[in-house]
């Protein structure tokens, strides 16, 4: 245990972000560089070495998070590194994105605020970047086994990650011009710099994980075709079909799926446009969905210049508190605060779209709502509560309906599908195709990142034993779990 009483002495302190006024004007990560490393041998140990760490239990890659917390008391970071990395492939990933439910499982936060593990889990792997301590792990020996992946993002490159590392080759397809996925086009450069992508790339590189990009499979090569080349196959193509609002006046100019928008304020970013062809400059914006996606939109539309921003949710306002159908040690939906609301705009809570309003050049102008609530466990409009907002650029973030299932890949693989229109397996994380797998939100769907790390490494696990009879890889989603049965 780091400190007997280090959760008495300290109180819970988080990273620094830097003031709004000079954040919206740049790209750049919203947190103070620095400022994590003089308070986290503190934080650290806030932690109590539980007996039943029920941390382990809120993250789903069963992060080793006592023990890593322990080293990182101590500073000793090439330690911490080590036991971070033997559950997690990019921490420096989830350390930024992931939205933390080890902290809401974390014993402390019972009735204290919980252990920063998030903030822990960061600093030590940049310290790790920055001592040389992350370094290429090539195989010792090869397989003869070929396989391809499928999607670049978290999902897939873990599987790819995991795959070359057991001795496998392993290729990954992208069918955008980087690598990434949803890492590099839909996460905005503030919430995650893209260095931390290149650099991981280049390390699976020296590893001997190969890249393929601007390859859509099911359109540029024949989905079975690539099952016939490789020996097994791993679908991490995502849940990329966007949920659309179907309304009056949806088809007006000015009016985008976020998949849309967000990805071309990234190209500008990496130099591949002067400007956004979709910009919020000199716009009132209106961000319809309350989540992390909607969010990112109203980050982006600050930094592009808006007049204003509005968010709009159909659901309540939710709590501060947890309420009784949400106990400890679940993870909550608590009302939360990013970065990007720091930095101004409106959030508009039970209000429903009912129709666009345009100009007589088709340019959207105005977005007509309604108040909504729940009756009888149903949402019904409330009469008299219409009015309209100026919107000249929308952007629809209300979440992914499944796998894209227009490009083909669906079809020529022949895999089936569940319910829920996402790519149906077994525990094994294979489809109904021998020798064809699934892992992410393809499978899943849409999800958290830990959860698409996590299923990378068990879909991972899956291949090698079905390349080579047996498998050591770890699996952080048990086999046991029949909830991923098909």
């Amino acid at each position: 245990m780091a400190d007997p009483k280090g959760f008495l002495n300290h109180d819970r302190e988080v990273a620094e972000t830097r003031p709004v006024e000079e954040r919206v004007k740049d790209w750049n990560e919203v947190y103070r560089p620095g400022s994590l490393l003089p308070i986290i041998s503190k934080q650290a140990s806030r932690c109590m070495d539980c007996g039943i760490p029920f941390c382990h239990n809120g993250c789903p890659l069963g992060n080793l998070i006592p023990e890593w917390n322990d080293y990182a008391y101590r500073n000793d970071w090439e330690a911490a590194s080590e036991r971070l990395h033997a559950t997690n492939n990019f921490p420096e990933f989830t350390g930024r994105l992931c939205p933390a439910p080890c902290e809401a499982a974390c014993v402390l936060g019972i009735n204290q605020p919980p252990v920063t593990i998030k903030n822990v889990e960061v600093s030590i792997i940049d310290k790790a970047w920055d001592n040389g301590d992350v370094t290429p792990q090539p195989p010792e020996r090869l397989s003869g086994k070929t396989v391809a992946v499928i999607g670049s993002g978290p999902a897939g490159l873990a599987a790819a990650q995991q795959l070359t590392r057991a001795g496998h080759t392993v290729a990954v397809y992208e069918r955008a011009d980087r690598i990434g996925g949803l890492l590099r086009y839909g996460i905005p450069e503030f919430k995650m710099e893209k260095r931390h992508i290149n650099r991981r790339i280049e390390q699976m590189r020296a590893e001997g994980t190969k890249f393929r990009t601007e390859v859509e499979i099911g359109r540029d090569i024949d989905a079975a075709k690539l099952r016939r080349r490789y020996d097994a196959v791993v679908i991490a193509a995502g849940s990329t079909t966007s949920r659309d609002l179907p309304v009056p006046g949806r088809d007006l100019k000015g009016i985008h799926f976020a998949m849309e928008y967000l990805p071309l304020a990234n190209k500008v970013q990496e130099g591949d446009l002067t400007t956004s062809p979709i910009s919020a400059e000199g716009k009132h914006v209106v961000v319809i969905g309350g989540g992390d996606t909607g969010a990112d939109c109203v980050g982006t539309a600050h930094r592009q210049g808006a007049l204003s921003v509005t968010q709009l949710e159909i659901m309540p306002k939710p709590g501060e508190e947890r309420n009784e159908n949400q106990p400890w040690p679940t993870f909550p939906m608590l009302y939360k605060v990013t970065s990007a609301h720091e930095e101004g705009g409106e959030r508009l809570y039970s209000v429903s779209t009912t129709h666009f309003e345009g100009d007589e050049d088709g340019n959207v102008q105005w977005l007509h709502l309604i108040e909504v609530e729940f009756k009888d466990g149903k949402l019904e409009q409330k009469p008299g509560t219409e009015r309209k907002i100026p919107a000249q650029l929308v952007t629809l973030a209300m979440g992914f309906t499944g796998i894209d299932k227009e490009n083909g890949l669906v079809e020529q693989f022949g895999v089936d599908l569940d319910e829920r229109g996402n790519v149906a397996r077994n525990a094994d994380f294979e489809t109904n195709v021998p020798g064809v797998f699934v892992a992410g939100d393809a499978g899943r769907g849409q999800s958290l990142i830990v959860w698409a790390i996590a299923e990378g490494r068990s879909a991972a696990k899956g291949v090698d034993r079905f390349l080579t009879g047996a498998s050591s890889l770890p699996a952080p989603i048990k086999p046991t779990d029949r909830a991923l049965a098909v």
